[in-house]
């Protein structure tokens, strides 16, 4: 009789472990896909998909804004020494109906982390920001139908910090829109 009852407790307790274990199993999985959901891209990008192009035109639907970029949050993490290099995407709506030329340029706003191991005329050069400036023209009422990659080629000795810059935007020479874009290599 003693038996019998000892072989069911174990089969129980071996039951009551196993049921456990898969809800905790459950619970994590749900507690990392809702952390996935609910956070904010803060991912760098390396190339302009459609994926990325629609994203970047959604962020026009409302009509209000003139200057979209893409990871929206403008908190990106670049990869030190990545190929290809990572970087943001950004497109400009033009407001009016005519045709204006538009310019950009990156400025450095402020040093941050990196003060002492990157100088800002470092942190604009070659070495640390490609496609930093440039112009285009663009009819009114229109945005750009292919969005503008800004990377940042940092080598892998490049000291892990964090740079913000000013992505500037003129229009026919005058102040147009501006965004700050907080940049972290790591």
């Amino acid at each position: 009789m003693e038996t019998k009852n000892t072989k069911g407790a174990m089969e129980m307790s071996v039951g009551t472990i196993v049921t456990i274990v898969l809800l905790m199993s459950v619970l994590v999985l749900g507690i990392f896909f809702v952390s996935k959901i609910f956070t904010s891209s803060n991912n760098a990008i390396d190339s302009i998909d459609s994926q990325v192009q629609s994203e970047i035109n959604q962020l026009f639907s409302d009509g209000k804004a003139d200057l979209a970029v893409y990871p929206s949050s403008r908190k990106i993490t670049v990869e030190r020494g990545a190929v290809p290099p990572q970087g943001f995407a950004f497109s400009v709506y033009n407001n009016e109906v005519l045709e204006g030329t538009f310019e950009y340029k990156m400025e450095v706003s402020d040093i941050g982390t990196c003060q002492g191991a990157v100088t800002k005329e470092q942190a604009v050069s070659s070495s640390y920001l490609l496609g930093g400036s440039g112009s285009f023209p663009l009819k009114g009422s229109q945005s750009l139908s292919n969005a503008r990659l800004v990377t940042f080629p940092v080598a892998e000795g490049v000291p892990a910090c964090t740079i913000v810059y000013n992505l500037i935007v003129s229009k026919n020479g005058k102040s147009y829109d501006i965004a700050d874009l907080q940049i972290t290599f790591k």
